[in-house]
């Protein structure tokens, strides 16, 4: 692990989206993943393709993790899940470590609305009688899923089950703030306590990725410092309201003229409801710019990069609505999150941005 003296973030994974980016610079960026490090001691946000060999990578052993945060059910940010739960159960046994706690989304609650751009019957939907698992429901179909290698381990070499090293919890949500899955996704809201201990205090907030439901930004207090993390989300004014005054944004970004360009030998149907996705769940760089601006952040890192492959040219855009220290991290690169010293003049905010319409 790195001997920074305060707290910093390793973006572990750098990439978004449910597929193996090719072309030039493929495999470079590893799926979502972002460690922060407070102490000596890890908290992982998000578990996608690769996030265990990233951790190795980074010198993060299992046993100084305390801590693991699910942003929303999609597979890019969960497929690694599952090997954290199978082979992280027998690297935490064989270091001796503490059960880690688990948090992230809890059941959807009902399937999402079919597009509008349905041609034809309506889809059936997959997983039974639990088409919509949170977290929790998750980690126990994983295991279901592994049983025979597990319980081949559990009898054969007394391996421990996946529940005596993970604590898994569904995140609640305040009753009073009117979410619902389908028709108000994304109240606006006060940030939330999810967890605190010794080193970090970690809240919440809803954001906007529809269908996605419920989906979480977090945010990370310290002692020296903070960090948000906005999961996939549009613009919102959630998120600027739980990255106030954060020392570290690291915001999601997306090549809008890539998202034209990858749909256009798809059928009609399905180009559109594509597009129309990308359009109300994700965020331009230059818009992550203007929602750092808006939250006084004083440092913005760009991450969960759609395509993977972009020409890091793209992400440069965000320097026209923010006039802070930008970032656009390698996997395994170190951004730290010190609070800024005193004589560092604050980020104002631009008269020139429009009112957030949501």
């Amino acid at each position: 692990m790195s001997k920074h003296s305060g707290p910093y973030v390793v973006a572990l994974g750098t990439a978004g989206g449910p597929r193996w980016w090719t072309g030039e610079g493929a495999g470079e960026r590893q799926g979502i993943a972002t460690a922060v490090v407070v102490n000596g001691s890890a908290y992982l946000v998000d578990c996608g393709h690769g996030v265990g060999r990233q951790l190795m990578l980074a010198g993060i052993e299992l046993n100084s993790l305390k801590g693991i945060f699910i942003t929303h059910m999609h597979s890019d940010h969960t497929v690694d899940l599952a090997s954290m739960t199978v082979f992280g159960t027998l690297a935490l046994a064989a270091q001796g470590a503490q059960p880690v706690k688990i948090f992230g989304p809890g059941n959807r609650g009902m399937l999402p609305p079919v597009s509008t751009h349905v041609s034809g019957p309506d889809p059936e939907a997959v997983g039974g009688s639990d088409p919509t698992p949170g977290v929790e429901g998750m980690f126990k179909h994983l295991v279901n899923a592994y049983a025979t290698d597990l319980n081949d381990r559990i009898f054969d070499t007394l391996r421990p089950a996946p529940h005596e090293k993970y604590t898994v919890r569904d995140i609640e949500l305040p009753t009073d703030v009117g979410y619902h899955p389908n028709s108000n996704p994304t109240p606006a809201m006060d940030p939330f306590l999810v967890h605190e201990d010794e080193n970090v205090k970690v809240t919440a907030i809803l954001v906007e990725h529809p269908p996605v439901a419920p989906a979480f930004a977090f945010r990370f207090d310290t002692a020296e410092g903070s960090v948000t993390i906005s999961g996939d989300t549009a613009p919102t004014q959630n998120l600027v309201r739980l990255a106030r005054d954060t020392d570290l944004l690291m915001h999601e970004a997306i090549d809008f003229d890539w998202v034209r360009r990858g749909y256009a030998h798809e059928s009609p149907q399905a180009a559109e409801a594509g597009m129309e996705h990308h359009r109300k769940s994700h965020t331009s760089a230059r818009q992550a710019g203007e929602l750092a601006t808006r939250a006084g952040a004083a440092r913005l890192a760009l991450h969960h990069l759609v395509p993977g492959t972009a020409d890091p040219d793209v992400w440069l855009r965000a320097k026209e609505t923010f006039a802070g220290e930008l970032f656009v991290p390698n996997d395994l690169d170190i951004i730290p999150f010190q609070r800024p010293s005193p004589d560092v003049p604050p980020v104002t905010e631009s008269p020139a941005l429009q009112p957030l319409s949501r």
